[in-house]
């Protein structure tokens, strides 16, 4: 077997070593074509089987009524932070509130503010992003016709643990946490996020979406830019990621066969909880900057009691095979990823190295 590191990468993500035998086995020839599938037309019979059932497999495993539909999208999330306003905020007078909760919450506003009126429903910038707000908070001004909410902070490591109670559709960046939980479909118009924490490859973005309110989004934008023609398209309006859809289609069948979100779920906070102990029970040693309530269960980040351990914490546990460990470089400090595909078996040897490292410090 190669040798297979414990990546704590927060993304690229690490994927099921599954699911990466099974393509590595069907790279060069897919399933007798002759070829591998990147090098096929896109509609070719084989792609297509691959698409619809990774399309199919996404409104499935995470549950999606049938009044949604799902869009693959190249450019990741980020793109997705200026589609969103071009589209829904055609109508003349309508706005769009924002919780700013961290980095991404911030790049959703600062991209959409010029495609719509936007405004701040709730700033955590005092709070200096270590929690999410609660929704007596959220101040939701007339005339605002979604409430966008970033559901994990990849950089500060919080995450609504509580949906936001409000009185308007939201819109949802679900890119660090993307079906890791149920979600209650009825507070949504728009669910989206990038593919490369939780689901494949970087290079789209999963966006489910209302069908009903393609009626009413603008058409005045690029045809590329327009969610009714990637819908009514089948996300064949041009020729699509082919290799992320295809990775994401394995990782969601795996996904399915592990027993779908409830099992996905439990798992994340049986991991979560793996961490947060040790830090907890450290007597100071490690310790969490963020609200213990909005605790992510995806992106744990911790800090040691001064700079020159933490980089003596990062060098040893490379050396155990224990990589990408290192804070987003504008927080610092220690991060460790936990996605879905993260073996217990690698957040147990991760907590071991935190506990023996306190040990012989």
């Amino acid at each position: 077997m190669p040798k297979r590191v414990h990546n704590f990468c927060a993304g690229p993500c690490a994927l099921p070593l599954t699911v990466l035998e099974e393509a590595r086995d069907e790279f060069v020839d897919y399933h007798n074509e002759g070829m591998s599938l990147i090098e096929m037309s896109h509609r070719a019979r084989a792609y297509d089987d691959v698409h619809q059932e990774a399309m199919s497999l996404a409104l499935e495993v995470y549950g999606a009524p049938d009044e949604f539909g799902v869009m693959f999208i190249q450019g990741g999330a980020t793109l997705q932070f200026a589609m969103i306003p071009m589209n829904l905020l055609g109508s003349s007078g309508q706005r769009a509130g924002y919780i700013n909760s961290g980095a991404w919450g911030t790049g959703a506003i600062a991209d959409a503010k010029p495609h719509g009126d936007i405004y701040i429903a709730w700033d955590g910038a005092d709070a200096s992003f270590t929690r999410m707000p609660r929704s007596d908070e959220i101040k939701v001004e007339p005339d605002t016709r979604y409430l966008h909410v970033t559901s994990n902070e990849t950089i500060g490591g919080i995450r609504i643990a509580d949906w936001p109670d409000v009185d308007v559709p939201m819109v949802a960046d679900m890119s660090s946490d993307y079906m890791s939980r149920p979600i209650p479909w009825e507070r949504f118009d728009l669910v989206y996020g990038g593919a490369q924490k939780n689901l494949g490859p970087a290079g789209m973005s999963i966006v489910f979406v209302r069908k009903s309110i393609l009626k009413k989004t603008n058409r005045n934008l690029a045809r590329y830019l327009r969610y009714d023609i990637h819908l009514d398209k089948d996300s064949l309006f041009n020729t699509p990621p082919v290799f992320a859809i295809y990775m994401v289609g394995k990782v969601l069948k795996w996904m399915k066969n592990k027993g779908g979100l409830s099992a996905i779920e439990k798992e994340a906070a049986d991991k979560a909880a793996l961490l947060y102990n040790i830090i907890d029970n450290s007597e100071g040693y490690y310790s969490s900057p963020v609200d213990a309530a909005c605790r992510s269960h995806m992106n744990v980040v911790f800090r040691l009691q001064n700079e020159e351990l933490e980089k003596r914490f990062l060098s040893e546990s490379s050396q155990q095979d224990l990589v990408n460990l290192k804070g987003h470089r504008s927080v610092g400090g220690c991060r460790a990823s936990i996605y879905n595909a993260m073996p217990t078996a690698s957040v147990r040897t991760l907590a071991e190295f935190m506990s023996e490292f306190q040990r012989t410090s």
